[in-house]
């Protein structure tokens, strides 16, 4: 007799947290429309517990997207305008004189909420840029030797603006690192353009009235929910295999980091997530590469004049690195959806029969 087994309380089987999950993209697609694509990847941010750098051009809809999300997700949500006069207690909070008590009190600055969008990052000088770095890195910001744990979960999606550089500096490279991906949206296609200028027509209002499917407490069950997510042997050393190709790519001064190789594990076992696995393949690893890895790299000063873009660099390593034709040990327990026949998935799945 087969026994079936059911998640405790308040936890949730990589199935649920994929149905959940395609549940809140679904919803935000009705704000943010024709970008699905860089939906997904912000959700397997979420998924994953990382952060988002969003960088595009004006008017894409940045701001709509993060608020969008932080709405379907329950999440508290708050924007810091980021300016070349903003100081670093404008965003982490600071001590103030309490006159009734006589004491110095902490104000919490506004970072200290669960979803957090930092508009036009690169605006601001480093300093100020810095003081997000032990937000994002560590879930809390130290003032005046003291530690303030921030809200869990906490998440910062950060835009950036690539196409002024004046008034802008460049984030370093050991913030670029704590980005968990680089989301770039780019412009609708014409018919998603014009359903979208219909859609605003339709509801007489700027925006759509979007529904919370999710609290705080839900968006953790689905993060804990990606460790059941297996990973095969054959797929850690097909990372690690990317990852070197990074290192000894002569045109790339800097490969990258063993934290750019744990973001593209997890990011893999929210992609298997999303599509109702419990099984990690190759198409995940694959798929995720240049999101994860092509902001963690430095390309040759050289090949900046020749306009060598390091998402090209990533996706060529992909193409040239031979990915393993292994299949998990376990199928998934349950599906939410059967696979067509030319689903990769499924392909991928039946290479070991």
């Amino acid at each position: 007799m087969t026994t079936t087994t059911h998640p405790a309380p308040g936890t949730l089987t990589p199935q649920q947290a994929g149905e959940r999950a395609r549940a809140v993209l679904d919803e935000v697609e009705r704000a943010v429309t024709g970008k699905r694509e860089a939906l997904e990847l912000v959700m397997l941010a979420v998924l994953a517990g990382g952060h988002v750098l969003i960088e595009d051009l004006p008017g894409l809809g940045k701001t709509l997207l993060a608020r969008s999300f932080a709405t379907a997700l329950g999440l508290d949500f708050r924007r810091i305008q980021f300016t070349p006069d903003l100081l670093p207690s404008d965003v982490s909070g600071a001590p103030f004189y309490d006159q009734r008590t006589g004491e110095m009190v902490f104000r919490p600055g506004p970072v200290f909420t669960r979803l957090l969008l930092a508009d036009e990052l690169n605006r601001t000088p480093p300093k100020t840029q810095a003081a997000l770095l032990e937000a994002m890195a560590e879930t809390q910001v130290s003032v005046d030797g003291t530690t303030h744990p921030l809200p869990s979960p906490f998440v910062v999606i950060a835009t950036a603006n690539p196409i002024e550089y004046e008034g802008t500096y460049t984030l370093p490279e050991a913030q670029l690192d704590r980005f968990l991906l680089r989301v770039r949206m780019g412009y609708l296609p014409v018919a998603d353009e014009a359903a979208m200028l219909r859609a605003r027509l339709e509801r007489a209002a700027p925006e759509a009235v979007l529904t919370a499917l999710t609290d705080p407490a839900e968006v953790l069950a689905m993060r804990a929910a990606l460790e059941g997510v297996e990973v095969s042997d054959d797929l850690v050393d097909y990372v690690v295999a990317l990852l070197d190709a990074t290192r000894n790519d002569p045109q790339l001064q800097v490969g990258a980091s063993p934290r750019g190789g744990l973001a593209l594990v997890q990011l893999s076992r929210a992609r298997a997530v999303l599509a109702g696995r419990d099984y990690v393949v190759p198409e995940d690893v694959k798929a995720l590469a240049v999101p994860a890895l092509a902001h963690r790299v430095s390309l040759r000063p050289e090949l900046w004049v020749r306009q060598v873009d390091a998402d090209e660099v990533i996706a060529d390593l992909v193409a040239r690195v031979p990915a393993p034709r292994t299949a998990p040990s376990t199928a998934p327990s349950t599906a939410p959806r059967a696979p067509s026949e030319d689903d990769p998935h499924r392909a991928a799945a039946a290479v070991r029969a």
